[in-house]
């Protein structure tokens, strides 16, 4: 009998050790795993596993979060490593990861170097002040990451900052960027051919200089050029992913104005940035400090209206605005420079929840105008940019003056709502030269299209919202978005970056910046008050539990066996 027994038992025990065996066996062919979380924090989008699926060659990303931070930043770091370690489980092991401290070890004409290096590469550091038992002291980290396959690498930046959060909501943020910005970067270092994306010439438009660092960041991930629309045959237009207008002074021909027409007929995707006034602070400088803003021509109202959108003739003053130096007077023969608030800077900060904008920091505005949309049948429009509702409209022609910067501003006559100042529109447009001749000059045979398939354009009012600064020591272009007098850094790369990936993508990968991660913060007020309850149930009563327990167990052991 007793025999028996140990044979079932062994036969049980020998079903189960072999049911693990075959289940180990399987889980090296199948894989998943099981996220209990709300917002499936933990589970990545079948974008970015079809993107891990394909990878056909390996991948290095090298993470330069290591080394002993605080608490937020340790949790950044750990959401990183835990993100790459399901992108290795999807990808096949192609993707090596590995996390480094470049500043170990090195001394400080080394780590001089190493900065150099670093920043050459698109990996900028960070001034983290770490809290010691001496007091506080500065620590350089950069919470960033390379990626590189096949020779190229891209930057990936970790840490999204953004004015007017809390470090909480900073951290939390850039964790829920992690899968778009690691997601979107493997993408573009291990994808073929690169999209092409060109800025239009020939109407006064920003310079090479002034869209140094536009450009630069650009072609980490894309072909970029500058285009002459009067030079170019259409064929060359078509190859576009992306045709940007930077600011033009001069006026469109019609002959130009039908290349981009059918451009957008056959899908073509633009980002208009213009100035519908003529306004500029150097001008202003340059002029005893006094210049008329006017009207530009640029005959491109009709074409514009067509599409759904109209720029106002007009200048948005906000409170909510850059500085710029003024000239306040000499002490003992020395200039005195003092920061001011320049009303027509404004800083727009995006509150739109579309993934273009979502969780941007401001982006800095130069003489920015206010835009009327269109009801135009078949077109969906989405504002992503707009003013503070701490505004007032300025119809032009308007005399502008630098002693505006000594007036206090009236906040009475800054209450207005919000401009919209920049536009996303998509859908099938209809085309300006609908039942028009083809222009004078146009030699190309094409058939001229009245109608567009499903295709974006996007308008912004501000000329200048992709100039970098010009550093006048030496003539090299500031990175984009760097506010040279105040040492900021503003929005207006990683909103470029946003509108390139969205109009030359069509997988849908920009969506994945609507990833959202609730943040469960403690309500500190009602800890303080109730601390005590909270303490006496955690502590006190499992104790006392525990006791009651030993002293009935005991009591029960004595009756039981005192006979």
């Amino acid at each position: 009998m007793v025999s028996f027994r140990k044979k079932k038992d062994l036969l049980q025990v020998a079903i189960v050790l072999v049911m693990l065996l075959l289940l180990n066996i399987f889980s090296e062919y199948a894989f998943t795993r099981f996220d209990f979380t709300t917002e499936k924090r933990f589970t990545l989008s079948p974008i970015t596993r079809n993107i891990m699926d394909s990878l056909q060659k390996p991948v290095t990303v090298t993470v330069f979060l290591q080394g002993d931070f605080p608490s937020g930043f340790k949790r950044l770091q750990r959401a990183t490593r835990d993100l790459l370690n399901d992108y290795n489980a999807f990808g096949h092991d192609k993707l090596k990861v590995e996390f480094v401290d470049p500043l170990a070890g090195a001394n400080t004409e080394q780590q001089t170097q190493i900065l150099q290096d670093l920043q050459s590469q698109g990996i900028e550091p960070t001034n983290l002040s770490v809290k010691t038992e001496d007091g506080m002291t500065q620590k350089i980290i950069f919470p960033a990451a390379l990626v590189k396959c096949k020779g190229r690498q891209i930057p990936v930046k970790l840490l999204q900052t953004r004015i007017g959060l809390s470090p909480e909501e900073v951290l939390n943020n850039s964790i829920q960027n992690l899968e778009y910005a690691f997601s979107s970067a493997i993408k573009k270092v291990t994808s073929g051919g690169k999209p092409r994306i060109g800025f239009t010439e020939g109407h006064h438009e920003l310079s090479d200089l002034q869209l140094n660092d536009a450009m630069r960041s650009l072609s980490d991930g894309f072909e970029v050029g500058r285009v002459n629309l009067k030079t170019i045959p259409f064929s060359g237009v078509e190859k576009l992913s992306l045709l940007i207008v930077p600011k033009p002074d001069q006026p469109f021909t019609e002959l130009e104005k039908f290349k981009i027409d059918q451009y957008l007929m056959r899908g073509g995707k633009i980002l208009w940035t213009i100035d519908p006034v003529t306004a500029e602070l150097d001008s202003l400088r340059g002029h005893g400090g006094e210049q008329l803003a006017f009207n530009k021509q640029l005959n491109l109202d009709d074409q514009l209206f067509s599409y759904g959108i109209r720029l106002n003739f007009d200048l948005i003053a906000d409170m909510n605005c850059a500085q710029i130096p003024i000239n306040v007077g000499n002490v003992a023969g020395q200039v005195q420079i003092q920061m001011l608030p320049w009303l027509f800077y404004p800083i727009l900060v995006p509150v739109s929840k579309h993934p273009l904008v979502k969780n941007l920091d401001g982006i800095r505005s130069e003489f920015i105008s206010s835009i009327d949309t269109i009801g135009v049948p078949g077109i969906k429009k989405t504002v992503l940019l707009a003013s503070s509702p701490f505004n007032q409209k300025i119809n032009t022609p308007y005399l502008l003056s630098l002693q505006m910067v000594e007036q206090e501003p009236d906040p009475r006559t800054f209450r207005s709502a919000p401009k919209t100042v920049g536009v996303l529109l998509e859908g099938r447009f209809k085309s300006d030269f609908k039942n028009r001749p083809v222009p004078e000059g146009f030699t190309e045979k094409i058939d001229v299209l009245p109608e567009s398939r499903f295709t974006r354009m996007i308008v912004i009012s501000d000329g200048d919202i992709l100039k970098n600064q010009i550093n006048e020591a030496d003539g090299s272009p500031f990175p984009l978005g760097f506010d040279r007098y105040t040492q900021q850094t503003y929005g207006n790369k990683n909103f470029l970056l946003n509108v390139a990936d969205y109009m030359t993508d069509d997988s849908g990968l920009i969506n994945l910046r609507n990833k959202e991660i609730k943040i469960r913060l403690l309500d500190h007020a009602q800890i303080k008050a109730t601390k005590l309850y909270w303490q006496i149930l955690n502590n006190v009563l499992p104790l006392a539990m525990l006791l009651l327990f030993g002293i009935f167990q005991q009591y029960f052991r004595r009756r039981k066996y005192a006979a």
